[in-house]
């Protein structure tokens, strides 16, 4: 049975994880509108995974006998620099889900909760994926000429 912080606190990762699918949905719309198809692909493919992370939190929740309670998402923003600042944007916005992770690994390490503890080691170890993921693309668009890059990303394949 979940402490009601730990329940608060994953409630408030269902939202950051389906915030997270929201900002890459707003960047699909952006990179389609930017003629970068591969790139739309990505993140396409990126928002599905997202909406898979938001659901094995609201599914534990409720396995462990708490209840979810969805509050507002933000708007995301719609518009970048360019196509590698959006990535940038990403890449700095995994590294901000990957503090919120650790975060609730010590709030379950506080409440003496091993159960959420080993639950939370699959988001920890796809964060380090996350990151390392969306920085190969940054590095990929520093070194690159765009539409290569963009060719490349289209054959992302969905996990």
């Amino acid at each position: 049975m979940l402490g009601k912080r730990m329940e608060d606190a994953l409630n408030g990762q269902v939202v950051a994880e389906l915030y997270s699918a929201y900002l890459y949905l707003s960047m699909v719309a952006y990179f389609e509108s930017a003629n970068c198809p591969g790139a739309a692909g990505w993140m396409r493919a990126q928002v599905q995974e997202e909406f898979v992370h938001a659901m094995k939190l609201f599914d534990f929740v409720n396995e462990q006998g708490g209840r979810v309670i969805l509050t507002v998402i933000d708007a995301p923003p719609s518009e970048w620099e360019s196509p590698l600042a959006a990535f940038e944007a990403a890449y700095k916005h995994e590294q901000k889900v990957t503090g919120l992770i650790g975060e609730l690994v010590e709030i379950a390490k506080q409440e003496n909760d091993g159960v959420t503890v080993d639950f939370l080691q699959w988001f920890v170890n796809e964060q380090v994926e996350e990151e390392e993921s969306t920085s190969e693309v940054v590095e990929k668009l520093k070194g690159g000429e765009l539409s290569d890059v963009d060719k490349q990303l289209g054959q992302r394949a969905l996990k």
